[in-house]
């Protein structure tokens, strides 16, 4: 057999792992004796038919790889696939310091800063709810821009993520923590690293594995326990799968990303490759297919929602479509926006981002305030990291209201509610073609958890997806790149038109490229769609000296959304950094559209609305700005803040043959001193002097 060599494995844990695939039975994938148990020869977990092999004398570093053993194993007719695993850096997306060491000595802890008095709106007991700015509006002007993700509505109508389950895959999950033990769910929890069910992370002196702990702090915190603060989704179930600490390689990734597929709502991931400027790297294989399992089989069917932290490398010129995790159409990449709405020094632009939320910026700004280790607390969260768990829990707060959002319905309310007021101040903010405000640095802006999980009640399910993919290979003699003269690609739309591959109606953008060229980083590409929108796919990487090239990338945008992506697409290719010197290749290039054929239902009316003045919205005022279901799903569809303030706009019905509403929501207009009272669904009584309809 032509596996005959790895038959002194064991189960020691010197030298470097293979893994392959197999048929369903064991003979394939045996050695002599088709013993699969044996604690060398181990399935990967949550993978059929792949196992994981040990070869004792190949050492653990090397500076190459030893193809001769993989190629044996992929050239056995039982072998599907065998690839030989090395370990990945993988790095957390927080914890980051500022561009200039020698100022932060001279700067006051976090907890001094001055913030707004809010002892009179004090909503939680919670200790740290005080630091938490982004989660309640601490404005003491109502002309300030509203920086807050405006998720108190919510809570006062009681939707604080009940049923949903949430993962963070990071170094750890201390669970033990008085603010998460409640919300802990151990079905969803898992080690990677040393492949049990513990997610606890390993403690040191420097508490180097807090991240995980942090992240899941954010997200389900418990409330009105005088512990720490309050989660975004206070009552979701919270599970840690540890994967950080410790060799990272594809397999370790495959299986923390595929972990209890079938019971995951959402997976929260604040860490990736490199974002030091010069990394291209991605998903393997493993990964990718647990990525793709959980779209495709989680949530029955319906997809688990991946959300993933843009990354940490703006001050080292870092571009996160040169990150795959970030790059691919099945998550959902957010970025971060500082308590004073402006773009942070370490935030990654680029057009793969969906959105933002809030996270640490410069020095007189607040960080995010979550658990830490050793059952402690911490107001110093900062980074992407921390943006990304924000994004999970409001996405949790929207599952809970429709369980059947699908995970494309998902990013569709995330582009069609997120804010561009609050960051407008910001550039780079363009229309596309669709209507929608789109930036590299922020997506479609900042989230805003009200309009999102309103919208999401009496959402329609958006029709089914399809994909057109063009090619285009270019002739030798118009290949070569050189500094200072554009290359132009263009690629034929109109082909789809006509065929079950027709798309009217655009999500995600991919450009698969293959380029030669002896300083990668100098390169910059721009795709223009055939509605005249011009998108960023690739930024000039200064410190990305690396000739490699780009082979078979997938570039990634979704700032052309609802455009109609008929006609001719063109891919500039230009090199403005030099050395003169600098030359390359053209070699392949494919344009691949996601989107639909049918209009999705919230576009019924047209292109979005913009509310210009959503940072007008004072923290006592709250206006629903939709339409009741004809038979409401919360006993309380009105909002107010703890100082029992009203404003209601607009309570019709959803459509011209619904039911007038129940005269349990409005008076005549003859009895508006005859007030109603409602059951608050945290246990007080609101008190509310009604109009008529209104």
């Amino acid at each position: 057999s032509a596996l005959n060599y790895l038959h002194s494995l064991s189960t020691s844990t010197r030298g470097s792992p293979w893994a392959s695939i197999g048929s369903s039975t064991c003979r394939p994938i045996d050695i002599s004796t088709c013993d699969v148990t044996a604690p060398s020869f181990k399935r990967v977990e949550g993978f059929p038919d792949t196992y994981r092999m040990l070869k004792l004398d190949h050492p653990p570093l090397h500076k190459r790889a030893f193809p001769r053993l993989t190629q044996r194993l992929a050239r056995d007719a039982r072998v599907v696939w065998a690839e030989q695993q090395f370990a990945k850096q993988r790095v957390k997306r927080g914890l980051i310091p500022p561009p200039d060491d020698s100022r932060i000595l001279h700067r006051t802890k976090r907890a001094d800063l001055q913030v707004p008095d809010q002892r009179s709106d004090i909503y939680f007991n919670d200790q740290l709810w005080d630091q938490e700015w982004y989660l309640q509006d601490t404005r003491t002007r109502p002309d300030l821009p509203k920086l807050d993700l405006h998720v108190l509505p919510l809570y006062s109508m009681g939707i604080t993520g009940k049923g949903v389950r949430v993962v963070v895959l990071d170094d750890g999950l201390e669970y033990t923590h008085e603010d998460l033990q409640e919300n802990y769910d151990p079905e969803i929890s898992y080690d990677a690293n040393d492949n049990d069910n513990d997610p606890t992370p390993r403690y040191d002196d420097v508490l180097s594995n807090a991240h995980g702990t942090r992240c899941a702090g954010e997200i389900a915190m418990v409330a009105n326990n005088r512990k720490c603060g309050v989660g975004v989704a206070f009552n979701a179930r919270i599970g840690g799968v540890r994967l950080l600490d410790g060799m990272v390689n594809d397999r370790v990734e495959g299986t923390a990303l595929g972990y209890a597929y079938d019971k995951v709502d959402i997976y929260s991931a604040s860490w990736g490759p490199n974002d030091d400027g010069m990394t291209v790297e991605g998903p393997g294989r493993l990964a990718q297919e647990a990525i793709e399992r959980g779209i495709n089989l989680g949530r029955g069917g319906k997809g688990t929602i991946f959300v993933w932290a843009s990354g940490n490398g703006g001050s080292r010129g870092d571009n996160c479509n040169c990150d795959g995790y970030i790059g691919s159409v099945y998550t959902l990449s957010v970025g971060s926006a500082s308590q004073q709405g402006q773009f942070p020094w370490y935030g990654e632009r680029c057009a793969a981002t969906m959105a933002a939320t809030y996270s640490s910026g410069a020095y007189s700004d607040q960080m995010i305030a979550t658990t830490d280790l050793k059952n402690g607390c911490t107001i110093k969260h900062t980074g992407t990291s921390a943006s990304a768990p924000l994004a999970a829990g409001i996405i949790a707060l929207a599952l809970e209201v429709n369980p059947e959002l699908t995970w494309r319905d998902v990013q569709h309310l995330v582009m069609w509610t997120a804010e561009h007021a609050p960051l407008s101040d910001n550039m780079g903010w363009e229309r596309n073609a669709a209507g929608a405000w789109v930036s590299t640095r922020f997506g479609f802006g900042l989230m805003n958890a009200h309009g999102l999980v309103t919208a999401a009640a009496n959402w329609t399910t958006v029709p089914p997806k399809y994909i057109c993919t063009r090619c285009v290979h270019i002739l030798r003699k118009n290949s070569t790149i050189l500094h200072g003269r554009k290359s132009r690609v263009q690629f034929n739309a109109e082909l789809c038109s006509g065929t079950e591959d027709e798309i009217k109606y655009l999500e995600h953008v991919e450009v698969v490229s293959t380029v030669e060229y002896s300083v990668r980083g100098a390169l910059e590409m721009n795709l223009t769609s055939p509605s005249g929108t011009t998108v960023q796919l690739l930024s000039p990487r200064n410190l990305d000296r690396s000739d490699k090239g780009f082979t078979n990338w997938k570039f990634m945008s979704v700032l052309t959304w609802g455009e109609n992506p008929r006609g001719t697409w063109t891919l500039d290719i230009v090199d403005k950094v030099g050395p003169k010197s600098n030359k390359g290749n053209l070699a392949s290039f494919t344009l691949i559209l996601h989107g639909t054929k049918q209009r999705p239902a919230y576009l019924k009316n047209g292109p979005r609305k913009y509310n210009e003045d959503y940072n007008r919205i004072h923290k006592k005022q709250f206006a629903f700005d939709s339409c009741f279901p004809e038979n409401p799903i919360f006993p309380l569809s009105i909002f107010h803040t703890p100082l029992h303030h009203f404003i209601i706009y607009s309570l019709t019905p959803c459509s011209s043959t619904s039911p007038p509403l129940p005269s349990a929501w409005y008076h005549p207009i003859q009895h508006l001193f005859r007030p109603l009272v409602f059951r608050h669904p945290l246990g007080t009584h609101l008190r509310l002097h009604p109009a008529n309809n209104t």
